[in-house]
């Protein structure tokens, strides 16, 4: 029995792999530069990072519906359980900022 053809994914009809891998890239960029925002202010980054295993994983599931892509089911839910169920986990740790420390006053002894 042969693997299912990649085809039946209509996702990859929109755009060739090139312009997805660039969604990948963008939103990486984008969680890459909110991890120094200071905290309670990276909501952006986590937003970003769940928008291409989302798409991903709606894809997949659309095909599997539509008999494109029988096993596409397996891999939505790997997408959501492993990309999006650890980004939204991660999104509820608590953060600690590190006070900012105090600067002398001048003329104050020790």
């Amino acid at each position: 029995m042969n693997p299912p053809n990649v085809e039946g994914v209509q996702l990859l009809d929109w755009c060739g792999p090139r312009h997805w891998s660039w969604l990948w890239i963008i939103c990486g960029l984008v969680t890459l530069a909110s991890a120094f925002f200071r905290v309670g202010r990276d909501k952006i980054g986590f937003i970003a990072a769940l928008i291409p295993p989302i798409v991903w994983a709606t894809a997949y599931a659309a095909a599997a519906v539509s008999g494109t892509y029988s096993r596409g089911v397996f891999v939505a839910i790997w997408y959501l359980t492993s990309h999006v169920g650890i980004i939204l986990w991660a999104a509820t740790v608590p953060e600690h900022s590190v006070p900012h420390p105090r600067r002398a006053r001048k003329g104050a002894g020790p």
